[in-house]
């Protein structure tokens, strides 16, 4: 049986290759793909479970990517984890307002980040 599916945005690769592994150990599906516009095409044509979005992307920031993916009707209620090095002061406030539903600081907890990644699936199927 195939368990979630998560999308991660993500330029950096070892980033990319660490969050797929720890999370399919946990059964999850993981598409990841290397930059904002892929993500985009991705998401056009697919529905995943839940988005993890790097905000430092190259050419299209996650901020930018972020609000494309809540413009797709079919994407409203899933929810878009920023997933990101950005923490300074106002940066986890400032992802939320560009339209994400969480936030999740670099580096990663790997023992915490497949509970996280379930409680945000399990709130957004709360709310729905």
């Amino acid at each position: 049986m195939d368990g979630p599916v998560v999308l991660y945005i993500e330029d950096n690769a070892d980033n990319r290759m660490l969050v797929r592994r720890v999370l399919m150990a946990e059964d999850f599906v993981v598409v990841d793909c290397p930059d904002g516009q892929t993500g985009l095409a991705w998401a056009a044509e697919h529905t995943p479970t839940l988005i993890l979005m790097d905000i430092n992307l190259p050419e299209i920031d996650g901020y930018a990517v972020t609000a494309k993916l809540r413009d797709l009707p079919h994407l409203v209620r899933v929810p878009i984890i920023a997933l990101t090095a950005n923490v300074m002061k106002g940066d986890r406030e400032k992802t939320l307002a560009a339209g994400c539903d969480g936030y999740i600081q670099k580096p990663i907890d790997v023992d915490l980040l497949p509970r996280q990644i379930l409680r945000f699936i399990l709130e957004a199927q709360a709310r729905s």
